[in-house]
């Protein structure tokens, strides 16, 4: 079964993050995720490195993934940190 912390532990491995939330029922999903790499990207370029971040897991055991996508500077504007 898919868990909150299955999606956070594989974003933290595939994508250089400095937090990460995943929330969700085992079906649907919600992820805020902080990165470095996110900067000076796409909000497409940004979501198309959390795919791949999660590989298969996309394809095969995760079917809906709504994602907040900041970088660090983002996220401290938004009084996160």
């Amino acid at each position: 079964m898919v868990t909150p912390e299955s999606i956070r532990s594989s974003l933290a491995s595939g994508l250089p993050c400095e937090h990460v939330e995943v929330r969700g029922d085992g079906t649907h999903f919600e992820a805020l995720i902080v990165s470095t790499a996110f900067a000076g990207l796409s909000r497409v370029r940004q979501h198309q490195l959390v795919y791949a971040a999660l590989g298969e897991r996309m394809r095969e055991e995760i079917h809906a993934l709504s994602m907040h996508t900041l970088t660090p500077e983002q996220w401290a504007e938004r009084g996160g940190g």
